[in-house]
């Protein structure tokens, strides 16, 4: 399967609202296909693109742009935002640039076993919040210890320690909660500038 393409920069920042849209999939492409995608952050983007003194002129300043707008969004946007991207450790229903990312075939089976607890553990820590993180390349073991380091646990393979409800509960809208929130939409960013640069366009 050939890897996912954009569309000419000139089509990007001239486009419609629709859902297959030159925005609308270059958007899809960078940072994963969601509902809030199209219903907020396409026609948000397209505004500011519009109405901007400065509109951008690469896709680099694209990205920048699209963080620009999350980031005026209240945090129910942003929270819908994140939860767009996959689960770190997910192998199925993958968009093809993800899967590149996270390199399933490279993982053993335990670690994904193990994967999934910690993401269990780390959206009960942080209610309504979703671990992402920029992989730059790092296998899904290095994911794991960082997730663990995070959650303030030693390093493990074991599938079900501590128990989710052990590493408790941080109270939404708190500075450490916003933080998370906060640190995922950045990474978000990092994910989408990474993808760029394996897309290589002009």
């Amino acid at each position: 399967m050939a890897m996912s393409t954009l569309p000419p920069f000139a089509d990007v920042v001239s486009s419609n609202l629709e859902p297959d849209s030159p925005l609308a999939q270059t958007l899809t492409t960078l940072f994963e296909t969601s509902p809030i995608l199209y219903s907020d952050l396409v026609p948000g983007l397209a505004s500011y693109i519009a109405s901007s003194p400065s509109p951008p002129t690469s896709y680099a300043e694209l990205i920048t742009a699209t963080l620009q707008v999350v980031s005026t969004w209240d945090v129910s946007l942003k929270v819908r935002f994140i939860a767009g991207h996959p689960r770190i450790g997910e192998v199925k229903g993958l968009s093809q640039l993800s899967a590149r990312e996270q390199a399933a075939r490279a993982t053993p089976p335990e670690v994904i076993v193990r994967l999934a607890h910690l993401n269990a553990c780390y959206e009960h820590r942080y209610p309504g919040l979703r671990y992402i993180t920029f992989v730059n390349g790092r296998t899904r073991m290095a994911i794991k210890d960082e997730m663990e380091g995070v959650l303030g646990l030693e390093p493990s393979l074991r599938p079900d320690d501590p128990p989710v409800e052990a590493v408790g509960i941080v109270e939404v809208g708190s500075e450490e909660w916003t933080k998370e929130l906060e640190r995922a939409v950045e990474d978000l960013g990092k994910i989408a500038q990474s993808r760029l640069k394996a897309l290589g366009p002009g």
